[in-house]
């Protein structure tokens, strides 16, 4: 009786056709996320010589002392991004401060081009020919203070503005309640602070997945990190297969500790402050600390601003019109996967949002699935595409731009995911069960009811995915095809040999592009609010 009642109510879930969509739009992109990393398995246990140079590999002491090294330094640059982003989201999200939402958009821009062009910047203003070079700057530069501290400037801007998100969100009628009996620091302590914890606590979890998978900032100011001796492996004279796998191995570990930190302690907490009184929040005055408090606001944006500042001085006049010729195809590369990945995103994740969206049951899962993509660094991706498509078979996927496409759809799926999760979830459930009520199919409702309801939200989310896509580098710097190398690629590897005032033309390029994704995601925002 219990198989015949569970095959019953296994066939009336994939009856709906809801169930149906939006698990084949969630399945294919949690396989496209998930085939690297189970193809790992797959090649460590294809003989005894693999599982051989695994066991020497990850029993030498000097594998765990770099793995730890790793952790290290994402922790601690963590903890400046902690310092830096918890009071800054505090002042320009919920303060009188001057100038607060200009002071947020140069603050949050950097995050968005890629770490390596923020050390580029810092180099050019620090190192040893920088506008404002000295011995002592160099020295402090080069090393861990150096990567901690860019790295750290670099991702604060997350732990800002997701602070700022979240206290915007936080529903009025609490604060008026405490109010009443407490002084506004008070409230702000045991009232807004708890409220945002959730939301602070997935931008740690962010900011340390990223500075933990970053590869190229540390190599290029001469710190030793994991993901560097994975990408030795393949990408340099040592170049050796099993290794890189073998060397994957601990990095899957890292990866399954954050997911489960993010389902256990997070979950779907961080979309708590959606759907409330967002435009009645209570603004706190600061009085005759305002314009100290503004002070302090801008130099922080200055100080995250300063690296591509610095990039358009070294770039000048010669940098700038020069960097066509040295280009080549790299930023229609770039373009080109980055628009076939955000459409591939965005294609399928608009029904696994829709779920995720309406917390459907099996949503969670497709979610987690997704998260581990972005969570797992960026070398076990790279490691795990090579291992998948790196066969005769696949040749025509792996010798062209498909290959890249489908690197940054494992990488950044979540990210579209998400995004599009939080734009449907602010319109109600009952508009399309009404709908449903008079018969309205599952794919009607979608293309009469939740598309046009959520159009200019929908564009916002496809720039936001697609700047991230654009500014990749760690993980497609593996296995990008010959003459396909993305516009990130050729300014890494032309850093080294290449002129200074081209390299940072075309890193001013890269900035430029960026910035107007971002002004057309802002401009669709605004359209949506109103």
């Amino acid at each position: 009786m219990a198989p015949a009642v569970g095959r019953a109510l296994t066939r009336r879930f994939l009856a709906d056709p809801a169930t149906r969509w939006t698990l084949a739009a969630g399945g294919l992109l949690s396989l496209a996320v998930m085939l690297p990393v189970l193809a790992l398995g797959g090649e460590l246990l294809s003989g005894a010589e693999p599982l051989r140079r695994a066991a020497e590999v990850l029993g030498a002491p000097a594998t765990w002392a770099l793995l730890a090294r790793s952790v290290a330094l994402a922790l601690s640059a963590s903890i400046v991004a902690l310092a830096i982003g918890l009071p800054l989201g505090i002042l320009l999200g919920r303060t009188d401060v001057p100038g607060r939402m200009w002071a947020l958009v140069v603050h949050t821009f950097p995050v968005f081009v890629p770490p390596f062009l923020s050390a580029l910047g810092w180099f050019y203003l620090f190192g040893r020919s920088g506008f404002l070079a000295s011995d002592v700057s160099a020295r402090l530069l080069f090393g861990w203070g150096g990567a901690i501290g860019v790295l750290g400037l670099t991702f604060a801007p997350i732990v800002t503005g997701l602070t700022a998100l979240a206290l915007q969100g936080v529903d009025p009628s609490l604060e008026e309640a405490a109010r009443v009996a407490a002084r506004p620091t008070r409230v702000v302590r045991r009232v807004l602070l708890p409220v945002a914890q959730p939301a602070v606590g997935l931008a740690l979890l962010l900011v340390f997945a990223l500075a933990f998978s970053e590869l190229a900032v540390p190599m290029f100011l001469q710190v030793r990190v994991y993901p560097a001796a994975v990408f030795a492996r393949l990408a340099g004279i040592d170049y050796a297969p099993g290794e890189a796998v073998a060397l994957a191995l601990p990095l899957l570990v890292v990866t399954a500790a954050l997911v489960v930190c993010e389902r256990r302690f997070l979950g779907e907490r961080p979309y708590a402050v959606l759907g409330l009184r967002v435009g009645e929040r209570m603004v706190y005055r600061l009085g005759r600390w305002r314009w100290a408090a503004a002070a302090a606001c801008w130099c922080v944006a200055l100080a995250s601003a300063a690296p591509v500042l610095a990039l358009l001085w070294r770039a000048g006049w010669q940098g700038l019109a020069g960097a066509p010729a040295w280009m080549g195809a790299s930023l229609w590369n770039s373009l080109a996967a980055a628009v076939l990945a955000t459409a591939a995103i965005v294609g399928l994740g608009l029904t696994a949002a829709w779920a995720v969206a309406r917390r459907r049951r099996w949503a969670s899962a497709v979610d987690s699935a997704l998260m581990v993509g972005f969570l797992t660094p960026a070398a076990v991706v790279g490691v795990g595409i090579i291992a998948v498509w790196n066969r005769p078979a696949t040749q025509a996927v792996y010798g062209s731009l498909a290959v890249v496409v489908l690197g940054l759809v494992a990488r950044y799926a979540v990210v579209g995911v998400r995004a599009l999760a939080v734009v449907i979830r602010q319109s109600p459930a009952h508009l399309e069960d009404a709908a449903a009520v008079f018969g309205a199919r599952f794919t009607r409702r979608m293309r009469r009811i939740v598309l046009p309801l959520h159009s200019q939200g929908i564009v916002a989310a496809s720039l936001f995915t697609f700047a991230f896509c654009l500014r990749d580098l760690d993980t497609v710097v593996l296995f990008y095809p010959p003459g396909g190398e993305p516009l990130t690629v050729r300014i890494f590897t032309l850093e080294a040999n290449g002129p200074e005032p081209v390299v940072a033309g075309l890193a001013v390029v890269q900035v430029a592009a960026t910035a107007l994704l971002l002004a057309g995601a802002a401009l669709a925002a605004r359209r949506a609010v109103r």
